[in-house]
């Protein structure tokens, strides 16, 4: 099938012959395509959406031919999610809890825990109704213990895949999305639970932790001059093997075990000698528990970055641990067989993936324990390698060699022993009675929901069945051939062939034109279907309007017809128009019309016959429309020209509804009566300007001004402006063409809402100069004659004679407020620490060179103080002696204005911009982020990592990571001078830098520690 703009062409091919008023029914259909060839599936690939008439390839490819039933539902079989046979339930991860998950599944797997749990008496006495269980509402446990009770009951005889452990963890306060670490997890519960059970009866409830899990050792010192042993027992529930270093679990226990010596100034204080002795200590193991727990130290903390990092060397162990030659006490059993090998999967400290594998002790079969998924190892055996080789590591350290009954790992940081006895374990662990009716009652509403599950798939099912019959009935139906037909979108035909959304009723509004009908423009969109299916269609699923043979528009394709005729006519009629407007113009047979329309008519006439509504209108008006003012014809004839009769004829033909202006046609009488007051006014504001400049030269030109800090001797009063008013003042004089004359001297700006002058003489001297003019007594009479004065501002030097001859004193009129005068410097300093998005600059000093003012000032001054400034200033709100201050009596009522704040921010700004120097970086801030935060930018700006950056500013040190740089004093445009302590070169190392941008808080607020 040709392109898409080809056919286009060819549909209106026709029209560089006919006529508008020659179009005939022939041409209308030839327009809206009728006659196209249909498509044939298999030869047309995609579908055309050129020809109303293919059908090919709108989605119908899905329901020809034999469709498998699971395609007709997007729900998975409910059975999925149930418990398989002769294996274990999972648990749901609700984040990053896999952590927990592990542990609890190594617990659940310890019978002698287990059945402990089972045995402590519940407190849910009110949940339960006789001998039943209460329907109405779920169970909420209310004590850790019955958490871990009902979470065990559901792990052994829940019919589910895996369960939902969230109210446990809810119960103890974790973060679902924050990973914390295991080790850590497991010492802290494990502790919890021994506190829980301790003040039940049933002794084999309350030691079963102890039993199971608690053993000891002594802390032995001996006196090397005495001999004398000195012991300290201690409890253990882990053992928290060193690792670096070391290639064998056996190696590991060893050192944990070795002897140290105390020397020099470690040395040892003896009882029996009295004195500091040489002596040594090591450790010595008294008894060993049930279940020996042992911890590989995989996470340490690195000085290099201040952070955790993770081991990931290999560690080899045994699945048989003989404890014998380590304990003191020889001739008991100390056989252990491995348990459970719990692996942390991820280069990081601070992310990765926990699982676990747990050897069964019933059938003594090997599972791995990952969150949903349970894994059966083939043949009884521990199997670690798959894990080993999946997880990528940052060294390529080659895996050592493993013989039979030893395992080898980089990711494992916990070993479970269990220790081995003649006896085989106890298989009878019951659930008690209340917490089975728990069990019972999840697994109805478990089999329930798959009940419904699998109805809802059947519904789905029948629904895809009933619509592949449709689709395969009517789509054999769709095409119309000669037979009586209509037209339907193609976006509702292929919303019909798709599965996954319901069908909507048919909506054609968005394809009609103004007359109602089908535009000609929209067919690439709609497809030509017959009357029978068309029927079918509006029966079911209801819409319209229907698009029948009446919808072609008549007259849509005249007006496409007479559009594209005058396209073609264009280029010639715009040479044409070219040669006419070289012609003069002779007598009164012109015509006016605006120069720029003129200059681009023939992109107008362009937009006006592109446009696809008809809206001609708006581009008729576009010519000529510089002439226009209000409808008349424009005073100006700079911006209209006179064209000849001929060749406005020609415009017209594309401009017809364009405003006419013959050549005799008067201008505007409005704009001509506003051209002569103009002129009138531009020249009466010549004469005053030029009158204002006479009289206040040296204002003017910015001459012969008066200075504070250094007085005039010939004039004892200096009269005070604000500097907005002559800097406006100045402009009119400039050009009072283009500016209002200026009519009164606004000083109220310059004074507070009681009427006192907010400005010390000090400060007038300084960083308020910039605010005001000062103004000389002569000029100050010519200023009230020719402007109106709200508040007459002025100074006056006193000298103070007799009293003391070389004191003068300068009083203002009116007198200075103070309390405004400090709330205004308290909104100074106020808007100095309540900045957003702020510049500062951060300058790194490099081999200890200290940065010196006279090589760098912009590092040790703001960048708004100068010398004099330093040398100079005054702390905020400290009167001057030589400036009377008094407020005249009592304290006045502080009031709020608003305007007179806005007008006052101007004065914190800064004079000059910062100038950057070599090894200086601008960094955006806010007064609201912390130090640390701040920290983390300049890590990312320097590659230096915040424990290695000493910040100073202004000499004074920046420590407090906690605290906002709005309390540190570090406002816009500071500069921070950083000096860094052995930066580390490699920037990958400082991969978990960049994971703990917040304080490791642990389990702090968690139930695990109280709270």
């Amino acid at each position: 099938m040709a392109p898409r703009l080809q056919l286009e062409k060819a549909a209106w091919r026709w029209a560089e012959t006919v006529r508008p008023e020659e179009v005939s029914q022939e041409h209308i259909e030839t327009a809206y395509r009728i006659w196209l060839e249909p498509c044939i599936r298999g030869v047309c690939r995609r579908n055309c959406k050129g020809n109303p008439n293919c059908l090919v390839g709108i989605g119908e490819h899905i329901w020809l031919g034999e469709i498998d039933e699971n395609s007709f539902h997007n729900i998975d079989d409910p059975n999925c999610e149930r418990r398989k046979k002769n294996s274990f339930v999972g648990l749901t991860n609700l984040g990053a809890t896999c952590y927990v998950n592990t542990f609890l599944q190594v617990w659940f797997l310890n019978l002698e825990l287990r059945q402990a749990l089972y045995l402590c008496p519940s407190t849910c006495s009110d949940y339960r109704l006789g001998d039943g269980i209460q329907t109405e509402k779920d169970y909420e446990p209310q004590t850790i213990c019955e958490h871990l009770q009902y979470l065990f009951a559901l792990l052994q005889n829940s019919n589910r895949r895996y369960i939902d452990p969230s109210g446990f963890v809810k119960a103890l306060g974790l973060d679902t999305g924050q990973q914390q670490d295991a080790q850590e997890f497991s010492k802290l519960f494990m502790s919890l639970l021994e506190d829980t059970l301790s003040k039940q009866k049933n002794p084999d409830v309350r030691n079963i932790v102890q039993q199971q899990f608690c053993g000891e050792y002594a802390y032995v010192t001996v006196c090397n001059q005495c001999g004398r042993e000195s012991k300290l027992l201690s409890k253990f529930y882990e053992l928290e093997l060193n690792i670096q270093g070391h290639k064998q679990l056996t190696d590991c226990i060893s050192e944990f075990l070795k002897e140290e010596k105390l020397e020099g100034d470690n040395r040892y204080f003896c009882e029996n000698c009295q004195s500091k002795q040489n002596a040594t200590r090591k450790i010595r193991l008294l008894s060993l528990p049930c279940t020996l727990n042992l911890q590989l130290m995989r996470f340490v903390f690195d000085r290099q970055t201040g952070h955790k990092k993770k081991l990931n060397t290999y560690i080899g162990f045994s699945e048989i641990l003989d404890m014998e030659p380590y304990v003191e006490h020889k001739g008991g059993s100390y056989v252990y067989e491995l348990s459970a090998v719990l692996i942390h999967r991820g280069v990081s400290a601070y992310s990765g993936h926990y699982i676990a594998h747990v050897k069964d002790p019933q059938s003594g079969e090997w599972y791995k324990f990952n969150d949903e998924d349970i894994e059966k190892m083939e043949g009884k055996k521990l199997q670690l390698g798959i894990e080993e080789d999946l997880e990528p590591s940052k060294s390529q350290t080659r895996k050592p060699k493993c013989g039979k009954g030893t395992h080898c790992s980089r990711n494992a940081y916990m070993l479970v022993y269990r220790l081995q006895t003649q006896e085989k374990p106890n298989t009878t662990v019951q659930v008690p009675a209340f917490l089975q009716e728990l069990v019972d009652r999840d697994n109805s509403k478990f089999e329930e929901w798959c009940i419904e599950m699998a109805e809802m798939r059947k519904q789905s099912v029948d629904k895809g069945k009933a619509k592949h019959e449709e689709v395969k009935e009517l789509y054999q139906r769709l095409p119309a051939g000669a037979e009586p037909y209509e037209f339907v979108s193609l976006e509702w035909l292929q919303k019909w062939l798709d599965e996954s959304t319901p069908t909507k009723p048919i909506d054609n509004h968005a394809c009609l034109c103004s007359h109602d009908k089908l535009h000609p423009d929209k067919i690439s969109i709609m497809k030509r279907i017959s009357e029978y299916a068309a029927d079918i269609f509006y029966t079911r699923y209801g819409g319209g309007p229907r698009l029948t043979v009446k919808a072609l528009c008549k007259e849509c394709v005249v007006e496409r017809c007479r559009v594209l005729r005058l396209k073609n006519q264009l280029n010639e009629d715009y040479k044409t128009v070219n040669n006419l407007l070289k012609v003069a113009v002779k007598g009164n047979d012109g015509f006016w019309v605006g120069k720029s329309s003129l200059r681009s008519w023939r992109q107008l006439a362009l937009e006006q016959l592109d446009e696809q509504d008809g809206d001609a209108e708006q581009s008729n008006g576009k010519m000529n429309g510089s002439t226009l003012n209000k409808g008349e014809l424009c005073i100006s004839e700079n911006e209209r020209r006179l064209v000849s009769k001929e060749a406005w004829s020609k415009l017209q033909q594309y401009f017809p509804k364009a405003p006419e202006f013959p050549s005799y046609k008067e201008c505007c009488s409005q704009c001509k009566i506003l051209e002569r007051e103009g002129e009138e006014n531009e020249a009466l504001h010549k004469m005053i300007a030029n009158e204002q400049k006479t009289s206040l030269p040296n204002l003017f030109q910015d001459k012969n001004r008066p200075c504070l800090s250094n007085w005039p001797e010939d004039t004892d009063v200096l009269y005070i402006v604000s500097q907005f008013f002559v800097e406006e003042w100045r402009k009119f004089v400039r050009k009072p063409a283009r500016c209002s004359p200026v009519s009164s001297v606004g000083n109220s700006a310059l004074l507070c809402p009681h009427g006192g002058l907010m400005f010390t003489f000090a400060s007038m001297t300084k960083e308020d100069s910039k605010l005001i003019a000062l103004i000389w007594p002569s000029e100050w009479q010519m200023i009230q004659k020719l402007f109106v004065v709200d508040h007459v501002i002025k100074i006056t030097r006193i000298e103070m004679g007799d009293v003391n001859p070389s004191e003068t004193q300068y009083i203002s009129e009116p007198k200075l407020c103070p309390e405004c005068r400090e709330g205004l410097l308290c909104q100074q300093q106020r808007d100095l620490r309540e900045y957003t998005q702020a510049t500062i600059y951060v300058h790194k000093v490099v081999d200890n060179k200290k940065v010196m003012k006279d090589s760098a000032p912009e590092l040790n001054v703001s960048s708004s103080e100068t010398e004099e400034d330093k040398e100079e200033a005054k702390p905020d709100g400290e009167k001057d002696p030589d400036f009377n201050q008094s407020n005249g009596g009592t304290k006045r009522q502080k009031i709020s204005h608003q305007n007179y704040i806005a007008y006052q921010k101007q004065v914190i700004r800064r004079s000059m911009r910062h100038r950057k120097v070599r090894g200086e970086k601008a960094l955006l801030v806010s007064a609201n982020q912390t130090l640390k935060e701040l920290k983390i930018q300049i890590m990312h700006a320097f590659s230096v990592a915040p424990f290695d950056q000493n910040l100073s500013i202004d000499g004074k040190i920046l420590s407090d990571d906690c605290a906002t740089l709005g309390t540190l004093g570090v406002i816009p445009e500071s500069v921070i001078l950083l000096k860094a302590d052995e930066p580390i070169a490699d920037y990958a190392a400082m991969d978990d830098v960049m994971q703990v941008c917040m304080p490791e808080e642990g389990f702090k607020g968690t139930g695990l520690l109280g709270h």
